[in-house]
């Protein structure tokens, strides 16, 4: 089974010491492609260096994650993301949006980061990689400004309500399953949700290195986790949606596929791929 992790956050400094081990092991556990993160503009510019290494297997997007908003520049943040969007490597803008649950940035410089690169995002004709925790209300109304000219959205790693799920899918929003849904201290809602979510819009992710499953066995002595562990979420969303995983790995590389615009599906090329 060929699966696609669309959030590696491999510029976290964890993976220097056994880079070329890591993308060995995700391709023998069936991850052949994965998606490398931008967080900062210079993270998505080091981003595309890592993604530069391994080109078989490497995308990446460009933005500017909300704990980072902070350090947008009106004056050149913008700019530089719409040069780094220039490389074909790069499939989405973000990881953009609004997270008030711990408010590195204050919500009004997250505000104005993720406004500036949704106009980017429809400037561009690229998709849109979102975050949201605990901002529900103000980054509903501030993606819903933008949705009709966006190309595509997904919601990455979503751990919402029933209701937030309604309101993103209503707005056309491909979805983002992690390990959260392996947690049983926070993630079991996740199981009678992801039922929900259209096989179209469905994708999978790890956020590598965060977020290792909690009934991952053997777990890594360092506690980080990695796209090798991703057919760990796929057995896990199989079993919640009660299809069988083939199935699951197949419809979410698909989508993944046609989404960032990578080859071998129907309509995924990018014009400079």
């Amino acid at each position: 089974m060929e699966l696609v992790d669309i959030c590696f956050n491999f510029t976290h400094k964890s993976f220097r010491k056994d880079e070329p081990e890591v993308i060995a092991r995700a391709i023998r556990a069936g991850v052949t492609t994965m998606i490398v993160t931008g967080s900062s503009v210079a993270e998505s510019a080091r981003g595309l260096e890592l993604v530069a290494r391994y080109p078989e297997h490497l995308y990446a997007t460009a933005g500017v994650h909300p704990h980072q908003a902070r350090t947008w520049d009106p004056q050149s943040s913008a700019a530089r993301l719409r040069e780094l969007a220039e490389d074909p490597k790069v499939r989405a803008m973000g990881e953009m949006g609004l997270d008030y649950n711990r408010n590195y940035s204050n919500p009004v410089d997250q505000r104005r980061a993720f406004q500036e690169q949704l106009a980017l995002a429809v400037e561009l004709g690229l998709p849109a990689f979102l975050h949201q925790r605990d901002a529900h209300t103000d980054f509903l109304a501030m993606l819903s400004e933008f949705r009709t000219g966006l190309v595509g959205t997904v919601v990455h790693c979503f751990t919402g309500s029933a209701s937030e799920l309604e309101a993103y899918l209503e707005l056309d929003c491909h979805i983002g399953i992690t390990g959260w849904i392996c947690d049983e201290r926070r993630g079991t809602h996740l199981r009678g949700l992801v039922g929900c979510v259209p096989e179209d819009r469905l994708m999978i992710e790890t956020d590598a290195p965060y977020l290792l499953p909690r009934d991952l066995e053997p777990r890594p002595r360092d506690r980080r986790n990695e796209p090798a562990f991703l057919p760990h979420v796929l057995h896990a969303v199989a079993r919640y949606t009660g299809r069988p995983a083939e199935q699951v790995a197949r419809q979410t590389t698909e989508t993944a596929r046609r989404f960032f615009r990578i080859g071998s599906v129907p309509g995924a090329s990018r014009p400079d791929d």
